[in-house]
């Protein structure tokens, strides 16, 4: 299947409803193989040191992971509004080039939405710039069914 319009749809989806990704230019790069990477440019989200802000790299980690949800969600046609429930990231290295957030989504089962059950999903993103590890982001997500 061409995830390409879904990521094209997920990219709108942020844009128009949380303000902030379209300020730090999040962009969904791809998902290939059950792994989804996202993007953001690096200038507007510089801090004092000339390296991403801490807040945007964890903005940019919280995005990747609803993101697969998300993803997950469409790919299996069911619905849920999706929230973040708890969160840990550890900072490893300074961002000091264009970082890329990657998750794994294949694991995510959302079928229990459509059967009137929430979704709860712990998800491990790690954000790399210039080939290092700077960020380890575990999310637990959860999904209640619309409607």
């Amino acid at each position: 299947m061409d995830v390409q319009p879904l990521l094209q749809r997920l990219q709108q989806t942020w844009h128009n409803t949380i303000p902030v990704s379209r300020f730090m230019e999040i962009v969904p790069l791809s998902a290939d193989d059950g792994e989804l990477k996202v993007a953001a440019a690096l200038p507007p989200n510089l801090n004092l040191h000339q390296t991403m802000f801490a807040g945007s790299i964890y903005t940019l980690c919280t995005l990747t992971g609803w993101g697969a949800v998300w993803l997950a969600q469409e790919l299996a046609g069911v619905q849920g509004d999706i929230v973040l429930g708890t969160a840990d990231i550890r900072y490893l290295a300074p961002v000091t080039k264009e970082p890329v957030a990657c998750v794994t989504y294949s694991d995510i089962e959302p079928d229990c939405l459509a059967l009137g059950t929430k979704l709860k999903q712990t998800l491990r993103v790690t954000l790399w710039s210039d080939g290092r590890e700077c960020a380890i982001f575990e999310g637990t997500f959860f999904s209640i069914p619309c409607g």
